[in-house]
């Protein structure tokens, strides 16, 4: 049976990432990679996906999750009327046994009873190669091999284990006070299995925890919702590909923008966009040091770019620039959602906002972390003079719209973006750089906006040329400082899209919708749900507003507290809120995260709270 897609919380260690549900079952598992194809699927076939699960064998139960404070280690607590236990999820951060680096990266769950005596059942069915491999059990006195002819896992544990057709499992009793633990682990059959103590389970747990707490000590931010803007931290760390300093977008494919519907997609990929943005949203909260890792795999990228000065809008987490789009027909697909995508064919689109994301983030690093290199200096040169000279291009968007390219008035703005942050950059460290070309497009392309990307008629701006259709993305203006918060023409944006979906505008019980699917033609059949990455955008245009109107402050501090009850009870937030309160598609999402650290730092700064080395950044 299908659980909620927010009820699940999710534990990694940087190289891949599990989703555990408060039923203590391991659904979504990719092995070694976040992007390797899945071991544990059942998220996406309750039947043939596979799956982890530790539970109480008997009584009816009660659970609940909750992370140990200030880390990414999971508690998942049950209770009866005679007993109460929990299993505790975690990836350690360092190798284990000094074996190779891909294999020294388990995943270890420990199981606890806290009160009287409680029987417990595990059940471990793996499902290889996204359910399309066989596999073949082979049981050792220290625990289990699973042998598929792409990958082999073993299963340590001093639990006596069963075969059971595809799975293995195990039924044991404890006392309050008693441990049991298990390991999984990526090995070859012919490897000797080492034994696995608890002891040895709950030495890598308590390290664990102390690395995740002390990497937390250093995230400056201490205002009103330190709580939410630390798991917010957290998740973006947990999303970070160790190896390449990438970041995935989700951890997740397929998870249903509608349920039943076909807007599925794969995220275990590194956009241009969600990278950008993630630096910004680091040096918030005085993560220098993580922003420079994101900062790395930014540059990695430009070196590779084409001749002209292009980029690719989205690559994998390793830099490969193929992602080749495929169906799994065979997957039924979260509560039937099909198809069950991966790869991604946006890799393919034009979207021409990344150079601005990009060329923005690169400008705020040399400005706040340390000056970048004379060679990266060249190939954004080289980036700034193909802008110049193709922003005129429509293009697919930041939304990756299936429908045609089309001048979407946000990709315009971030052309703006990339050459005034050229300019800047360049002036700032006499960098040689080709400015009366540059300016010439940044003062055309500001004018263009103004005339074509104004409604009139309906006193607001729109999502492309010749359109009254809203998009929530023309909030950015006045965060990029294209526009000034409180310009008429952006307040009367913001009273635009504030309206109720029935009055026109893109909200839909306090949260926003990215665009309106009835004036939109993306190219996907379909619904969807409210983004909540939008929802925070619209707070913080709110907050910029009420700098000189304390009532729009007051909006946005109530638009805020309603947008973070869109997260789980963990606080972690998918890319969209369903009609009921649902969580709908990939989950987690950086991109909310991004947006709730930065809607958090502005408000509370507005609503007087105290600053940090990067309280200036972006003004």
């Amino acid at each position: 049976m299908y659980q909620r897609i927010e009820d699940y919380g999710i534990i990694g260690n940087m190289h891949t990432a599990a989703l555990v549900s408060k039923a203590g079952s391991i659904d979504w598992f990719c092995f070694p990679r976040f992007d390797s194809p899945s071991v544990f699927a059942a998220l996406l076939d309750d039947e043939k996906g596979g799956f982890f699960r530790i539970a109480p064998a008997t009584e009816p139960f009660s659970s609940q999750q909750l992370y140990w404070p200030a880390t990414n280690v999971l508690i998942t607590r049950f209770r009866s009327t005679s007993a109460s236990g929990e299993v505790i999820d975690f990836m350690p951060m360092m190798s284990l046994a000094q074996q190779p680096l891909e294999e020294a990266r388990p995943l270890i769950r420990v199981v606890q009873a806290t009160r009287g005596r409680m029987r417990f059942r595990m059940e471990c069915r793996p499902a290889f190669n996204y359910a399309r491999e066989q596999h073949e059990i082979k049981l050792r006195p220290e625990g289990v091999f699973f042998c598929a002819p792409s990958q082999q896992l073993a299963l340590i544990t001093h639990c006596e284990l069963k075969p059971q057709g595809a799975a293995v499992t195990a039924e044991f009793s404890i006392e309050a006070g008693e441990t049991r633990a298990f390991l999984l682990r990526g090995i070859s059959s012919s490897d000797p299995l080492q034994p696995f103590a608890p002891e040895h389970a709950l030495d890598l747990m308590r390290q664990t925890v102390d690395y995740w707490r002390n990497w937390l000590s250093r995230c400056a931010y201490q205002g009103r919702w330190r709580e939410m803007v630390h798991r917010s931290a957290l998740v973006l760390e947990l999303l970070a590909y160790e190896p390449t300093g990438a970041v995935v977008a989700a951890p997740t494919t397929s998870l249903p923008e509608d349920i039943g519907g076909v807007r599925n997609w794969d995220y275990r990929c590194s956009w241009i966009r969600d990278s950008s943005f993630t630096v910004y949203g680091l040096l918030r909260v005085g993560l220098a040091d993580e922003a420079t890792r994101f900062m790395s795999w930014i540059e990695s990228r430009c070196r590779e770019m084409e001749p002209n000065g292009t980029l690719q809008t989205v690559y994998g987490i390793d830099g490969r620039h193929s992602l080749t789009e495929e169906t799994l027909s065979h997957l039924k697909g979260y509560k039937d959602s099909r198809p069950v995508r991966i790869g991604n064919a946006a890799c393919q689109q034009l979207q021409m906002d990344i150079y601005g994301e990009l060329m923005d983030s690169v400008y705020l690093y040399n400005k706040y972390v340390e000056p970048i290199s004379s060679d990266l200096w060249r190939y954004l040169r080289r980036m700034a003079n193909w802008v110049s000279d193709n922003w005129r291009q429509p293009d697919n968007g930041i939304w990756e719209v299936r429908g045609g390219p089309k001048h979407f008035v946000y990709s315009k703005l971030m052309c703006w973006v990339a050459l005034d942050r050229a300019i800047r950059l360049a002036h700032k460290r006499s960098f040689p750089a080709d400015f009366d070309r540059w300016v010439k497009s940044r003062d055309a392309i500001y004018e263009e906006i103004l005339s074509r990307g104004w409604n009139e008629k309906h006193q607001t701006f729109v999502q492309h040329y010749d359109s009254d259709a809203l998009d929530a993305s023309v909030l950015l203006m006045s965060m990029v400082f294209f526009m000034s918060p409180t310009d008429p023409r952006m307040l009367k944006t913001l009273e635009a899209i504030g309206h109720c979906k029935e009055q026109g505008g893109l909200l839909s019980d306090s949260a926003v919708a990215r665009y309106d699917l009835g004036k939109t033609e993306d190219g996907v059949e379909g619904c969807e749900g409210t983004f909540n990455m939008c929802s925070f955008w619209y707070v913080e245009a709110l907050t910029r507003a009420g700098r000189t109107n304390p009532q729009k402050i007051g909006q946005a501090l109530l638009l805020f507290e309603k947008s973070l009850k869109q997260a789980n009870h963990l606080g972690l937030f998918s890319e969209e809120t369903g009609p009921c309160g649902e969580a709908l598609g990939n989950f987690p999402q950086a991109f909310t995260h991004l947006g709730l650290i930065s809607a958090a730092f502005n408000l509370d700064r507005a609503l007087g709270g105290g600053g940090n080395f990067s309280s200036s950044v972006r003004g």
